[in-house]
């Protein structure tokens, strides 16, 4: 202080000039000493302080590994993002792959993704992003409504004739579109897969009330939340070019003790997806991008083995794909726990878990009970189901095993593996308005890749199981109010070409190439080369393993199932 206010004094005293004296003379300010030595001061300070900024962005740039490349590679990424649109990120989130990036947002339902043309062009020359992907499933549904929609309008009597229309009017829009994309990533996956332990849950809903719930449970019981990446093809009414309509309901019984049914008007069904991201509990797994989410019209609802496509589609590169039903309720830790058992498997990487899940009424011992195994099946009896093998359960686990068995078939419902099982038994496109077949056809296909089908050893999740009194509405009622014919009846007609498809993978006689052929339904041959058998064991192998004999419609005893003697 003392010598600021001595240096103050004497600035005042080198600012006193003669009157009429001028800047440039010998004795004005600029000659003064003291004035000199401030100058030269101020000078070396500035010096001193402009090294130390060099300096520390010097020390910066080593300790962030930030070079000029790098800069130019983020500000490209930046004005990438500003381009779309079509997410809103934070800083966090913009430290992740690529492809993840701009992120899909979730909400609002049919949002049109921004440069959809471009992103479509990038994905199918080798530069895949999700967004690009879910523009090209909705170029497809957007073509796939306005064709049904005309077909129906023109109220063809004829439903054998419609029924053909509206075959062909699938398999030509999925040639222009869907295997396009399929062959595009033939043989490889889409996306790199990580190796952090990352789990993509495949979600196809049908016009489900439980779906956010579901949501819930599986985030708020899982050992790593951060690690889920949901995939969820909501098929609801949204009350787009139709009245929404409730399911068959049961008002009561008739004079002679029979159920009475009925039939009523809607509103348009919750959307699972916005009360999750909307719940503030798990809003920020949706701002991060860990939900995506397709929307389908219910009038483009083709029945679950389509929608499990859709959704398959959604998967970003997540080291294990998980495919489950949109009405679960989920133990602690559930996440950890199949992994754990995946690992445990004699077969892994190349290992399948799979179960049919305890009903809901079994809750309280969620997560402690002996899992069942899949080890028996039946030829359909119904003329609906032409014959097709359908799966169910056969003896559980004693519950003191040191790691899971190898069973005989995979559950649509519910199955767990590392993601490269996509790239070995991708999902089949072409399997529209089937119901029943699905279970069979994945258990032969992913046998024959060379992949093991193992039960997990503990019930882990269960599910809502729900017969026709529930009254909750079903696909194939939908397909037909589309078509102008109330009932099931038109998507049995149009089942029962399409489920030729599994057949004649599974190897029925009357749905033999040649049978195929001469009754001229080229849907069921489509591609199938790419979406039947694999490579690694043949068909007749795994009917042998598993004891089933097509030509006389039986299925035997497979002891080493139920008895757990293959690990």
């Amino acid at each position: 202080m003392l010598a600021r206010k001595d240096r103050s004094r004497r600035t005042k005293g080198g600012l006193r000039r003669r009157k009429g004296a001028t800047v440039g003379h010998e004795n004005g300010i600029t000659s003064h000493p003291v004035f000199r030595l401030l100058l030269g001061l101020l000078l070396a300070g500035l010096l001193i302080q402009l090294g130390i900024v060099l300096y520390h962005d010097e020390i910066t740039q080593k300790e962030t590994g930030e070079d000029e490349t790098q800069n130019v590679g983020v500000r490209g990424m930046a004005e990438k993002l500003d381009a779309y649109h079509v997410a809103e990120e934070s800083e966090e989130a913009t430290s992740g792959p690529p492809h993840l990036f701009p992120v899909l947002k979730p909400l609002p339902a049919h949002a049109p993704i921004e440069n959809a043309d471009k992103l479509i062009r990038d994905t199918l020359n080798g530069e895949p992003t999700i967004v690009g992907i879910v523009a090209i499933l909705q170029k497809f549904l957007k073509s796939l409504h306005s064709k049904f929609k005309e077909l129906a309008d023109q109220h063809v009597e004829d439903g054998f004739k419609l029924r053909d229309q509206v075959l062909n009017a699938y398999l030509d829009l999925s040639k222009e579109t869907l295997l396009p994309f399929d062959a595009a990533y033939r043989g490889k996956p889409i996306f790199e897969i990580r190796e952090d332990e990352s789990i993509f849950i495949s979600i196809a809903a049908y016009r489900d009330h439980l779906l956010g719930e579901t949501m819930r449970q599986a985030f708020s019981n899982a050992a790593h939340p951060e690690r889920l990446f949901v995939g969820a093809v909501v098929q609801n009414c949204f009350g787009i070019d139709s009245t929404c309509r409730t399911g068959v309901q049961v008002v009561g019984k008739n004079a002679n003790g029979q159920p009475m049914t009925k039939v009523s008007d809607a509103p348009p069904d919750t959307n699972g997806v916005e009360e999750f991201c909307t719940d503030e509990n798990f809003k920020k797994y949706c701002d991060s991008g860990q939900v995506r989410a397709l929307y389908v019209n219910e009038t483009e609802s083709l029945g679950p083995a389509v929608a499990r496509y859709y959704a398959s589609k959604l998967w970003g590169g997540e080291t294990y794909y998980m495919q489950v039903d949109a009405h679960l309720q989920f133990a602690p830790q559930w996440d950890q726990k199949y992994i754990d058992d995946l690992k445990l498997t004699n077969a892994f990487p190349k290992a399948v878990l799979s179960a049919y899940p305890p009903g809901f009424t079994e809750q309280h011992t969620l997560g402690t009970t002996p899992g069942a195994r899949l080890c028996t099946c039946v030829f359909s009896p119904s003329d609906v189901e032409h014959q097709i093998i359908r799966i169910n359960t056969g003896a559980n686990y004693r519950g003191d095993e040191e790691r899971p068995t190898q069973i005989a078939f995979i559950a649509a419902g519910f199955f767990f593996a590392r993601a490269e099982f996509l790239v070995d038994v991708p999902f089949d496109p072409l399997l529209p308005w089937a119901f029943m077949g699905e279970e069979i056809a994945l258990s032969m296909r992913a046998w024959t890749a060379g992949w093991d089908i193992y039960a997990p050893r503990k019930n882990l999740i269960t599910h809502q199981y729900r017969p026709g009194r529930m009254g909750l509405p079903k696909f194939w009622e939908t397909v037909g109010r589309t078509f102008n014919r109330p009932g099931p009846g038109f998507n049995t007609k149009l089942q029962t070409v399409t489920i030729h498809r599994i057949k004649n993978m599974v190897g029925y006689a009357e749905s033999s190439r040649e049978v195929i052929e001469k009754a001229g339904n080229d849907i069921v041959l489509a591609d199938l080369e790419y979406y039947s058998m694999g490579k690694e064991r043949t068909r007749e192998a795994y009917l042998e393993f598993t004891k089933i004999n097509v030509d006389k419609r039986k299925c035997g005893s497979i002891k080493w199932c139920n008895k757990g003697e293959l690990e």
